[in-house]
């Protein structure tokens, strides 16, 4: 593509990732903050996800939507994301608020975006680009944005092929020849409509799809709109975007699809999100934070130092301290500090946000216990939230108990122990 087309999309478009979610799938990751704020891969936060992909795509003008727990999700995108005064760019936050004409909360993707129109209206742009703020992927969008001006369309969906097996968890729809959506249904249940609505295999080579299994068009809840639709098709009093404005727009406008073959996962399940997580510590990952780049918040912190541990396949993030520990199949995220003799397999540790102080420990509610991982603990199949402090002679895991357990010291959703943010686990404690 040209490259001074590729430039006038940094103009002509406006970015707008949702961040409102109350992520109630995610807890008790998501109990003191935001889902989009959850950490990721030692270092990040999902945030960065859909902001890195705007401006490694040159998209630079972003506003993000949020609502529930929002302050370190605040904190982090105002830590992270800074222009220089000469530049249009910007990353802004628009925090749910009460106004004249509206005191309730955000109730739907679709009525986030209406309550912040007059935001939006003073900013000139031709197309909105809405995007999810808890989704790991990669995606040049100015594809999407190009397939959009070829197609004339009034909103362009983008899509992926999914087997039957997925189907009927997501938004699927039904494409013509020329990649116009002719139907939408939001999660199909009945086998005879989930029938209808799978892509033609003679369709596969032009459209790009590899492999020979049945198919079905899903969306991604990515969506271009042109700025005049955009306004028009909110004009009213729907929430979402999936479950309401989609499915009537198929009937009133030009709506297209853009199919993407690429490696995308909906972190919405403490599962999803544990795979996902631990998929970094493989040979060759998933997800690429390589290249293109992944931006955060810069931080000064020492690299991290190993006294003698024995490492098999692992993410270690900044300013770790690795004591004569066991680590497998693991992600250790930043201020990580692990002791002698703990051993730790398919853990992921999300580290702390900031170095223990004597005072600090010393605390009633901390019983004397630094952060980290004490001396011979054994953790297995399990998350650590942030400043967690496990004592001496634990042993964490998951196995042998229910899928989904409330304890006072830890939970335990789809199967994977979670020791929550700032959590106390006593020295010598059996899970």
């Amino acid at each position: 593509m040209p490259a001074s087309r590729h430039s006038s999309y940094s103009h002509n478009t406006l970015a707008v990732i949702m961040g409102g979610g109350q992520g109630t799938r995610l807890f008790p990751l998501t109990r003191d903050r935001a889902k989009p704020a959850v950490p990721l891969a030692g270092k990040y936060r999902l945030v960065d996800i859909p902001i890195s992909n705007c401006l490694n795509s040159g998209l630079n003008r972003i506003y993000l939507l949020t609502q529930f727990n929002s302050a370190s999700l605040h904190r982090h995108v105002s830590q992270s994301f800074k222009f220089d005064h000469f530049s249009a760019g910007f990353v802004e936050i628009l925090a749910a608020e009460q106004t004249f004409s509206s005191t309730s909360w955000y109730q739907g993707t679709a009525d986030a975006v209406r309550k912040n129109l007059q935001h939006f209206k003073n900013t000139d742009f031709d197309y909105a680009l809405i995007l999810s703020g808890d989704q790991l992927y990669r995606m040049d969008f100015r594809r999407i944005i190009e397939a959009h001006e070829e197609s004339s369309a009034d909103l362009t969906i983008a899509t992926m092929p999914v087997p039957a097996s997925e189907a009927g968890a997501l938004g699927i729809m039904h494409i013509n020849g020329e990649r116009r959506v002719t139907t939408f249904v939001e999660k199909p249940k009945d086998p005879v409509l989930l029938d209808s609505l799978r892509l033609d295999k003679e369709s596969y080579a032009g459209l790009g799809v590899k492999g020979d299994e049945q198919f079905y068009l899903a969306s991604m809840g990515i969506y271009v709109f042109n700025r005049e639709v955009l306004f028009e098709l909110l004009d009213n009093s729907l929430a979402d975007f999936g479950k309401h404005i989609i499915p009537g727009a198929i009937k009133t406008h030009r709506v297209y699809s853009h199919v993407f073959q690429g490696y995308w996962e909906d972190i919405g399940t403490i599962r999803s999100f544990f795979d996902a997580s631990l998929d970094q510590a493989n040979d060759l990952p998933k997800f690429n934070f390589f290249d293109p780049p992944v931006f955060t918040r810069p931080r000064f912190l020492p690299a991290s130092k190993i006294n003698g541990a024995a490492i098999d396949h692992a993410v270690i993030a900044d300013g770790c301290i690795l004591n004569k520990a066991r680590i497998q199949h693991s992600v250790i995220g930043i201020r990580g500090i692990i002791e002698e003799g703990a051993s730790l397999n398919r853990v992921v540790m999300m580290g702390a946000d900031f170095y223990d102080s004597a005072a600090r420990q010393s605390r009633a509610e901390n019983q004397g216990i630094p952060i980290g991982i004490g001396k011979g603990t054994r953790i297995e199949n399990a998350i650590v939230d942030k400043n967690a402090r496990i004592g001496d002679g634990c042993v964490l895991s998951p196995a042998g108990k229910p899928a989904d357990v409330d304890h006072p010291l830890y939970y335990i959703r789809d199967g994977v122990l979670i020791i929550p943010k700032n959590g106390v686990i006593p020295h010598g404690t059996m899970v």
